[in-house]
């Protein structure tokens, strides 16, 4: 399982790469293996205000539609559109070309509330 040490990560399987006031997000590779080949990405909107632990969007799969959560607040200030076409690059590379959206962190004490690694790792080896 890839678990990049950079990063932080949400109990809802999304990761979190932050770059100056900047979260990049996206769902981790464990994620991604365990739905299997990802058919369609619903992402909102740029300019869209999320809050942490609120739904913004969902994945499809050839098995199930999960909801995505937010692991940060913020005001989304870029979406990955290429997903609409190539929804596979979440599978074929999660935390590279596989990122979600960009969000302008407005409570950077969300961060504190997010796993690492190693956290994260633990909690996906007792499912």
């Amino acid at each position: 399982m890839n678990l990049p040490k950079d990063l932080k990560y949400s109990e809802e399987h999304e990761w979190v790469r932050v770059e100056g006031q900047k979260a990049y997000i996206g769902i981790t590779d464990f994620a991604q293996s365990e739905l299997g080949d990802i058919v369609f990405v619903e992402l909102p909107e740029e300019e869209d205000e999320i809050e942490q632990d609120q739904s913004f969007g969902s994945v499809e799969s050839v098995k199930t539609v999960s909801e995505l959560y937010a692991p940060v607040s913020g005001k989304i200030v870029e979406v990955n559109t290429e997903l609409e076409d190539a929804p596979e690059l979440v599978n074929e590379s999660s935390y590279d070309k596989g990122w979600m959206i960009v969000v302008e962190l407005t409570n950077e004490s969300d961060l504190e509330k997010l796993m690492s690694a190693d956290e994260y790792a633990k909690l996906v080896s007792q499912d």
